[in-house]
């Protein structure tokens, strides 16, 4: 037999005893660990919105009874039934709730919550500031004890919790700008003021007022950040270019398309590509260079290197019997200034172009759609290049314009052939 060790003869009655003793701890410790894995398990897996959250509260309460989780669906069952006694009673299940684990932020956020909808707004706010001192740095219960302020009318204490939700939270820092942009009366001053001065805010407080239509507020925010910072964030400049060219921002949209690398030669008040010498673009991959429609087999839009006014190309557009009324197959958006009077100067070549209703170049206003001039009919027959001139005057509500080519109304059927060449479009305020 090994030296040291110890032989217990299961024959003798106290060794029997102790044996059973130790068995028994370990089937009442089992039994008891269970029991509480299980009431555990119940709490955590039942949603609150589960129609039967009272009974599986009730049930995991007493299967575990000293378990915060348990405690805390017991309360959350109580606040679904709107009555006083309900209200009180979820208020002591939450106090419960802290006792067994006070250092978990998270329960004392409900415990405060259950302490306002008690109507008991002091202690709310005492709880709610325990949650904030155990998690200083976690944006939720920041988030909690604004809304309670904002509840309170205490506006701004209100937003100064909720300013510190911006600085590493997307999903809060939307929502604060939301709620300051409500509550304050929709002045972009002041819902800047509640951003957090980093690179990230920033970005996405210039979203934010992109999408709430402040398209001089959305640059100028955009504008502070230095180009490496820009540099980290291209989905956010080429998603505000979108936004803006959809909302009609034509010259805050020029600029987010040029930043964002999408029309880097695009400027306001100037016609992108005005000779056509590089790539005609696929018509979703730019807002401030040529558009060309996709055709229906009797009209084809391509760049010619053959036959140019100067440089190495020019567009050339071969009508092959189009019938129809309309022609949107060539356009371009183009950021102007309100209230300007401006003359558009380009040059055309025709071959054999015959129809009752020839082509011209229209020049629309973008806020209304309402046409603001167009040239005379491009020449009928084969002539050589020649300049046409647009004078038009933008309203006051304007800030871009459509540049297109157009036909005159001949009739719902009306048949065009023969071909153009376009070239050297110029854009001058007059």
């Amino acid at each position: 037999m090994p030296e040291g060790l110890i032989v217990l003869d299961a024959r003798k009655l106290p060794v029997k005893i102790a044996l059973l003793g130790v068995v028994g701890a370990a089937l009442a410790f089992a039994f008891f660990a269970v029991r509480w894995q299980l009431g555990d398990m119940l709490a955590e897996l039942t949603p609150s919105t589960d129609p039967n959250i009272s009974d599986v509260a009730r049930a995991a309460r007493n299967l575990a009874p000293a378990d915060p989780r348990t405690s805390w669906l017991a309360a959350t069952a109580e606040t679904a039934v709107f009555t006083p006694e309900a209200i009180d009673a979820s208020v002591g299940s939450f106090e419960k709730t802290v006792r067994l684990s006070p250092f978990d932020f998270r329960w004392w956020v409900e415990y405060g919550r259950s302490l306002e909808r008690a109507g008991h707004p002091y202690d709310a706010e005492i709880a709610l500031r325990q949650a904030i001192k155990l998690a200083p740095n976690y944006a939720y219960p920041h988030w909690q004890l604004g809304n309670f302020y904002l509840r309170q009318g205490r506006g701004d204490e209100a937003f100064t919790e909720l300013r510190r939700t911006t600085t590493n939270n997307q999903v809060y820092r939307n929502q604060v700008f939301a709620l300051g942009w409500d509550y304050f009366g929709h002045q972009p001053a002041v819902v800047e003021q509640l951003a957090a001065n980093t690179p990230e805010v920033r970005a996405d407080l210039a979203s934010f007022f992109a999408m709430r239509k402040q398209p001089a507020d959305a640059l100028r925010i955009w504008n502070s950040l230095s180009d490496a910072e820009k540099n980290e964030y291209p989905q956010t400049s080429r998603w505000i270019a979108q936004v803006t060219y959809e909302t009609l921002a034509f010259r805050e949209g020029v600029e987010f398309s040029r930043q964002a690398g999408i029309d880097p030669d695009a400027l306001p008040e100037t016609i992108t590509n005005r000779s056509f010498e590089s790539p005609i673009k696929n018509i979703d991959e730019t807002y401030f260079d040529w558009k060309i429609g996709r055709g229906d087999g009797k009209i084809d839009v391509t760049p010619d290197q053959a036959v140019k006014h100067s440089g190495m190309k020019s567009l050339r557009i071969t009508f092959k019997a189009y019938i129809r009324p309309e022609l949107a197959h060539v356009w371009q958006n183009v950021a102007v200034a309100a209230a300007t009077h401006y003359q558009l100067r380009f040059w055309v070549r025709t071959e054999n172009l015959k129809s009752g209703g020839p082509p011209v170049v229209e020049v629309v206003n973008a806020t209304d759609n309402k046409l603001l001039a167009a040239s005379s009919a491009f020449p009928a027959g084969t002539n050589d290049w020649q300049q046409l001139i647009v004078d038009f005057a933008t309203p006051e509500n304007g800030n871009g314009v459509f540049v297109r080519i157009a036909r005159g109304f001949c009739g719902d059927i009306c048949p065009i052939v023969g071909i153009v060449w376009l070239d050297d479009f110029e854009l001058a305020r007059n």
